[in-house]
């Protein structure tokens, strides 16, 4: 409208009134200039306090995922040795959302930003600023989604075929994304560790398994109480199918297969280096998922790792299996996990490496300090004996004596002693056919199934050897013993103790085993040798063992048969502690009481029945198995002799 007034001013009027619009032009120019300048300095004020806020985002997200996370995971891997239980992660769940969701809202802000200069493009560095901070947030976003796909309970770390097994996966921020909206399913696959290795390398492979798990795939489930979003598998199982199946489109059966059972069907080994047998072999469970968050702006691929798994076939591998299964969680060589997600093309961020175990699949140095092997030993064997009496300093230096065959009886002698993986369970003993972790674990074993009370009551010595028992008995009166694990047998229990006599002054009877246990008890095998009077070093027997003592049936009482039979009644004897009235010279050795005997004793009682006069101990004190007597031993030789007819009822007839 001006401007066809100014066609009808004259020409005077007209230049002096488009001077005038030329300066107001002139004006509004300038002031749309410092706008825009004041617009842009915002705008990059805001990207300058994007990027500090990212920075403390990125330093806070180390904290939880590399150092918070990280030790809940080391925390976890030591409880697979007994160790103190890794603890809830409820408290790390919460961290991790609350971080997720300023991380999120960070982004939101930064993606507005960038709506907003697109609607409004001014000349500058802020277009640039805000691409590199969107492909930030986004890297930290993913760092966080795929450092917290974790495994919550770990598969068992020896496996064997056709059992069944579980696990549970659990996403911490799975809740606060909304992932649960659209629950995604995780598979599982068994993979070896040169295959792990090349997973977190991003070399393509295309991801091919060492084996099949039966009912590998389960549907993330959240639960609203708790705020928490897992898949449970719980009862995976290995069986046998193909030796190689790859994983790369694989896809996982219908939802409701989700609480089948689950099973390792069969194992594809490697070949193996040197002496290395199939229980040094080490496998890894991957569990795997795929999911969207933000109305499908990212789609992540998160990936996670277990603990090294090693598979046997048969309970008989199960003691060398444990012993990788602890040199690997005892000494693990950890990295750090959780610096930042990789994205991949448009908007699928993938695992970054570190988020799928941090640590190089399986890192484990050969070669050890002994006090760290200690530390290690003693936290498995309170576990394992479920007992708070662990291994004294005395106990320490026995085992490294018997370890590194050495006669120093100073533990400081040891502290700077490597120990190998090799010395631990690959060689043999000196002069034994049993390595290190063998003699240890049959130690464990024994204490674990019948001699756990005797062990937290101290009524077990233990780690001591002949010489050392004998040492200790010297200077006690007669009948005084001690309890001390075999040196010539796996598992084995002996007693030595003192008993002057023109033959000897120290008796060492032949080991018991945990077969001889499941026949009869320790305390009562101890009841029945009523010359041992004495708990090393001078613990009445009675008050030590009497409370694990089976009641004792009289003989006075008339039996009472069940189907014609009476109940036998095992007795422990040592021939050359048979009492001078016992007939010595009966050929054919008893050892067994077979004495109808239904009612109690107010006391216990024990006989002495007559023996082979054949000694059970030479009079050096080494064990000779063809000359023990253990009455235990002979219950089968016993129920093959004929059985008078007065107690076949059918031969009453």
């Amino acid at each position: 409208a001006q401007f066809s007034q100014l066609s009808q001013l004259g020409p005077q009027e007209r230049l002096s009134r488009e001077s005038t619009l030329q300066q107001k032009k002139a004006s509004l120019e300038a002031w749309l200039h410092r706008e825009a300048q004041t617009l842009q300095q915002y705008r990059v004020e805001l990207a300058e306090k994007h990027q500090k806020t990212l920075q403390l985002l990125r330093k806070q997200q180390t904290t939880i995922l590399d150092d918070e996370l990280i030790q809940w995971k080391r925390r976890q891997q030591l409880a697979g040795n007994g160790g103190p239980a890794e603890g809830t992660l409820d408290v790390l769940q919460s961290w991790c959302e609350k971080l997720a969701e300023i991380i999120w809202q960070n982004r939101q802000q930064i993606r507005r930003a960038e709506h907003l200069c697109q609607q409004l493009p001014i000349p500058g560095p802020v277009e640039e600023m805000l691409s590199e901070l969107n492909g930030t947030i986004t890297d930290i976003i993913s760092a966080l989604v795929t450092s917290t796909f974790i495994i919550e309970k770990q598969p068992p770390q020896v496996l064997k075929t056709q059992t069944k097994f579980a696990a549970t996966v659990r996403l911490l921020v799975g809740g606060k994304l909304n992932v649960h909206m659209n629950p995604p399913q995780v598979k599982a696959t068994i993979i070896s560790e040169q295959q792990a290795k090349a997973l977190l390398k991003n070399e393509s492979t295309r991801n091919e398994s060492s084996g099949e798990i039966l009912n590998n795939c389960c549907v993330m489930e959240y639960h609203q109480a708790t705020g928490t979003l897992s898949a449970h598998f719980r009862n995976m199982v290995s069986a046998p199918g193909p030796p190689r199946a790859p994983l790369a489109h694989a896809t996982c059966p219908p939802t409701s297969a989700r609480l089948s059972p689950q099973s390792l069907k069969r194992i594809k080994r490697s070949d193996r280096r040197g002496a290395e047998s199939v229980t040094e072999e080490k496998f890894t469970i991957l569990f795997e998922s795929q999911f969207s968050v933000g109305g499908n702006e990212l789609v992540f691929q998160v990936k996670t790792l277990s603990l090294p798994v090693v598979v046997i076939v048969h309970g008989s591998q199960d003691n060398n299996a444990t012993a990788t299964v602890l040199w690997d969680n005892a000494f693990a060589e950890a990295v750090g996990a959780g610096r930042g997600g990789r994205r991949g093309g448009g908007h699928r961020a993938d695992p970054h490496p570190a988020a799928l175990q941090g640590r190089v699949p399986f890192a484990v140095p050969d070669k050890v300090q002994w006090p760290q092997l200690c530390e290690a030993l003693n936290m498995k064997f309170k576990a394992e004996v479920q007992s708070s009496r662990g291994l004294t300093k005395e106990n320490l230096v026995f085992l490294a004596q018997k370890l590194f065959n050495s006669t120093s009886s100073h533990l400081e002698d040891y502290s700077s002693t490597t120990v190998s993986w090799s010395q631990f369970n690959r060689e043999n003993l000196p002069g034994r056919n049993y390595t290190f972790w063998q003699w240890f674990d049959g130690v464990m074993e024994v204490l674990k199934k019948h001699l756990k009370p005797h062990w937290n009551d101290g009524a077990i010595l233990g780690f001591v050897n002949k010489q050392q028992a004998h040492d200790l008995l010297i200077n006690k009166p007669d009948g005084t013993f001690l309890l001390r694990f075999s040196d010539s047998e796996i598992g084995g229990i002996t007693i030595a103790w003192k008993f002057d006599s023109p033959e000897r002054m120290f008796w060492n009877l032949m080991p018991f085993t945990t077969r001889d246990f499941s026949i009869r008890s320790l305390a009562d095998r101890l009841g029945d040798l009523s010359y041992l009077i004495y708990v090393f070093p001078e613990r009445p027997k009675d008050e030590v063992f009497s409370k694990y003592y089976t009641p004792v049936l009289c003989e006075s009482t008339p039996a009472k048969a069940v189907d014609g039979y009476v109940k036998p009644q095992i007795k422990q004897v040592v021939p050359e502690f048979v009492s001078a009235s016992g007939d010595v010279s009966s050929g054919g050795a008893t050892y067994m009481d077979q004495a109808p005997s239904p009612a109690m004793c107010s006391q216990p009682h024990y006989n002495m029945y007559a023996q082979n006069p054949d000694a059970v101990l030479d009079p050096e004190g080494d064990f000779d198995l063809d000359d023990t007597v253990d009455v235990a031993r002979h219950v089968e030789e016993l129920l093959r002799r004929p059985m008078d007819t007065q107690w076949i009822p059918h031969a009453q007839s």
